[in-house]
């Protein structure tokens, strides 16, 4: 790790962000990569971690600069966009997704990798354990495979009628997606619904379970390392045709048009990652820095979506909601 701003981070810790502004001002900013699986380099996650270090004092273009690597869904490319970053000697890497944060892994074991949105780093084997990582790969779990049978807990306490369940999930979407869908259908076996457990790989598979979603219907999300498939998109646009009672992993799908949301907010898990990635840019190692479960969890409904389909939200279940859209 460079150590040329390495007393002047620390004094980030100590004073304070605003007292530092003049002091950093003369330093060669640090190299930040980030690579996801995005469509654009402003995944939530990313403007997260911009604001997270922002807020501590870090103000970009002055005191870190970022190289920017997404793959537009293409998982295969990840290696080479992570390999990319290397090369360009790059002081950390910061990546979005479990498919991200293996390709940064193999493409080296030197260079600090702080990662977001992991489900399980351990049985992934990125880190050997959650207190003590021993490596040089540390970051913020979204604990997405924990949420997932919480998830469809949730759905059915919104819609007690409901009486049909698609899980809906690209089995290549990454090892995560498959332990999730694996507790999803365990989970299932406590509910008097139907539960369809359809994995698709090609588009055609896809069309084909979207096409039989009808009205009153559930529809689980699977959050992903990235898929070419779009899965949420489209399965989104399907159950707003059908009528269908849509739960999602993340409240971004509320503003255009899913009905709930159980999950971590990408961005506040980007913004949580900013104070790992400043500490190991102060000199810490990765090995030692624990890896931290996602702070914010939360539960949110959109009424307006709630109307438009037909069924009413018990208020017991909207007292459980984090955040409402009216």
């Amino acid at each position: 790790m460079k150590r040329r701003n390495a007393i002047v981070v620390l004094a980030w810790f100590a004073l304070g962000a605003p007292r530092v502004a003049v002091a950093q001002r003369a330093r060669n900013p640090y190299r930040v990569g980030t690579l996801t699986a995005a469509w654009a380099a402003n995944h939530p996650s990313v403007e997260g971690l911009r604001a997270g270090l922002a807020a501590l004092g870090m103000i970009e273009g002055r005191d870190v600069v970022f190289e920017h690597r997404y793959v537009g869904g293409r998982l295969e490319e990840l290696p080479v966009a992570a390999a990319s970053l290397v090369a360009n000697r790059v002081d950390l890497l910061f990546t979005e997704s479990e498919s991200a944060t293996q390709a940064a892994a193999k493409a080296t074991t030197s260079l600090p990798i702080v990662f977001a949105n992991v489900g399980d780093p351990v049985a992934l084997g990125l880190v050997r354990m959650l207190s003590h990582p021993g490596g040089n790969v540390t970051g913020v779990s979204n604990v997405a495979t924990d949420l997932a049978p919480k998830r469809l807990e949730m759905l059915i306490a919104l819609a007690p009628g409901i009486r049909r369940v698609w899980a809906i999930y690209d089995p290549g979407g990454g090892s995560d997606v498959l332990r999730a869908a694996q507790r999803v259908r365990k989970a299932a076996l406590s509910f008097d619904i139907e539960f369809l457990d359809r994995p698709v790989r090609t588009p055609k598979d896809l069309r084909a379970v979207l096409a039989a979603i009808r009205a009153g219907d559930g529809l689980l999300d699977f959050p992903t390392g990235g898929t070419t498939l779009d899965i949420s998109a489209q399965m989104l646009e399907a159950a707003t045709r059908a009528k269908a009672i849509t739960m999602f992993s993340s409240a971004f799908w509320l503003e255009h048009g899913a009905l709930a949301a159980y999950g971590t907010d990408q961005r506040a898990v980007g913004y949580q990652a900013a104070r790992l990635v400043a500490k190991i840019l102060a000199g810490s190692r990765p090995r030692d820095v624990p890896v931290e479960g996602a702070n914010r969890v939360e539960l949110a409904i959109n009424l307006k979506v709630a109307r438009a389909i037909g069924i009413s939200i018990r208020q017991t279940a909207l007292l459980r909601a984090d955040r409402v859209i009216e």
